[in-house]
């Protein structure tokens, strides 16, 4: 059963917490976000960093590499379907920005109480070594 996920969620924080409860900001501490399932279980996802610099360019696909690569390692997406197991999101997917992602199946386990939802990753390793957890905290959106 999907209803209660159902709809549109506004980021409220993505919060990394490291193995000694240090907790950073991966995006920022005011990054922007936007997560939607359907009812017929599609999602999307999308998190930006605010204040990004703009590209020289009005080809989204133009400039140069390294000014691309700085806007795009600001902003994460993702899309594909998702069914509730449990206490389990289970993700499936489809298509992503980050293009390792695609194909995958991703758990998050959640918490949903008053009108809050909040998924978290599995412990993961980081290429520094450092172990996190990443905790996404959303609020439901208003119609």
């Amino acid at each position: 059963m999907t209803d209660f996920l159902a709809g549109t969620w506004r980021l409220i924080a993505w919060r990394r917490i490291a193995a000694d409860g240090t907790i950073s900001y991966p995006l920022g501490a005011d990054a922007h976000g936007l997560l939607s399932y359907t009812d017929n279980g599609r999602m999307a996802v999308q998190i930006t960093g605010v204040n990004r610099a703009s590209l020289p360019t009005d080809d989204p696909l133009g400039g140069g590499e390294g000014a691309r690569a700085g806007a795009y390692s600001t902003y994460l997406a993702y899309f594909g379907t998702y069914e509730v197991r449990g206490q389990d999101v289970v993700h499936r997917i489809e298509g992503s920005l980050y293009p390792n992602w695609a194909g995958e199946r991703q758990v998050r386990p959640y918490t949903a109480e008053s009108g809050e939802l909040v998924l978290r990753t599995p412990p993961m390793t980081l290429a520094d070594g450092a172990t996190v957890v990443n905790e996404l905290a959303w609020a439901r959106e208003k119609n």
